[in-house]
């Protein structure tokens, strides 16, 4: 009997694996896929083309700014271990930040993030971690949504000549939305509220119950703080956009690249997940927010694969780098 059941949990165990590596694969396929339709679509000696005249002050630029990006979400991590996990040490932090950007890209919705941001912290249950984690994600959502959503109205009402008054009642929407979003971030109470009825119910419900009660004891300081980083941690990000843009493009306006970076990393957040780190959904939005406004193809595909590049993979390679280490340590 004891044979057959190890021998069921060996098979169960080959299955999760190779659901694992299928998804894995999928993902892939998806983004190669997604990539080559955009390559055919641009045209690829455009691309190349765009490549070769590039003004490389720029992605110097781009190249520094993402530094400064990566202190800015260190900061973040650790304002959130030192509030929710106790946690003070910044070479622990910063590695624990870096094994989550090596595991993120690699799984659906980038759950690897929290399992790798985890890695690190042996003395801590993976609950705190995985909540820790929520925390800090959730704080970069919040701007990401609101100004995402009110540039995209702006570009509905410049692009397509939306009424007045149909824009003014989706502002309306977004503003009542971006208020309760920011009442269940900033106010765990009514978290507690909504689950005390059904913590008993299940014991998972319970341990996500205790996580609640902790939040409780969030600080104002600890909560502003993060709101304001992450405010800046989004600026980055869309003036690196801007600046790649004009990297690539020989007549633009920043200011109508920082509008389309703003809805790119937007539609790149609300569209699942169904490619490797979001390969190709971030290179459509891209190449059709820029096409709107008079630019060509290839500049909207280039600022969004280097950004890419800068943002997504180098980090990822030296988190991967630095997990290869503590393995063979």
């Amino acid at each position: 009997m004891d044979t057959l059941i190890s021998l069921v949990k060996k098979i169960n165990s080959k299955v999760r694996l190779n659901n694992g590596l299928v998804f894995t694969f999928l993902k892939f396929a998806i983004a190669a896929g997604l990539i080559i339709y955009l390559i055919y679509s641009v045209n690829i000696h455009e691309i190349i083309f765009a490549f070769q005249r590039a003004d490389y002050r720029f992605i110097t630029v781009a190249l520094v700014l993402s530094v400064a990006n990566v202190l800015l979400q260190f900061y973040k991590w650790k304002l959130s271990c030192a509030a929710i996990l106790n946690e003070y040490n910044n070479k622990k932090i910063l590695y624990s930040l870096f094994y989550g950007f090596a595991a993120g890209p690699f799984t659906p919705v980038r759950v690897g993030e929290y399992l790798g941001r985890a890695l690190e912290f042996k003395d801590k249950s993976l609950l705190s971690v995985t909540t820790a984690t929520l925390i800090d994600k959730a704080f970069t959502f919040v701007p990401i949504t609101l100004f995402g959503s009110i540039g995209s109205i702006l570009f509905l009402k410049d692009q397509y000549n939306v009424n007045s008054y149909l824009s003014v009642s989706l502002f309306v929407i977004i503003l009542v939305l971006f208020s309760v979003l920011v009442i269940l971030i900033l106010n765990p109470n009514m978290w507690q509220n909504l689950l005390s009825k059904q913590k008993e119910n299940t014991k998972h419900l319970g341990k996500i119950y205790s996580q609640i009660i902790l939040l409780r004891q969030l600080s104002k300081k600890f909560l502003t703080q993060m709101f304001f980083v992450s405010v800046l941690f989004y600026l980055f990000f869309i003036v690196q956009y801007a600046v790649l843009a004009l990297a690539f493009s020989q007549s633009g306006n920043f200011i109508n690249f920082l509008w389309a970076g703003n809805m790119v990393m937007f539609a790149k957040t609300i569209i699942p997940q169904v490619s490797f780190a979001d390969l190709g959904v971030r290179e459509g939005a891209s190449v059709f927010f820029l096409s709107k406004m008079g630019q060509p193809n290839s500049v909207g595909f280039d600022a969004s694969i280097s950004l890419f590049g800068i943002n997504v993979l180098l980090p990822a390679i030296i988190g991967l780098v630095l997990l290869i280490k503590k393995n063979n340590a």
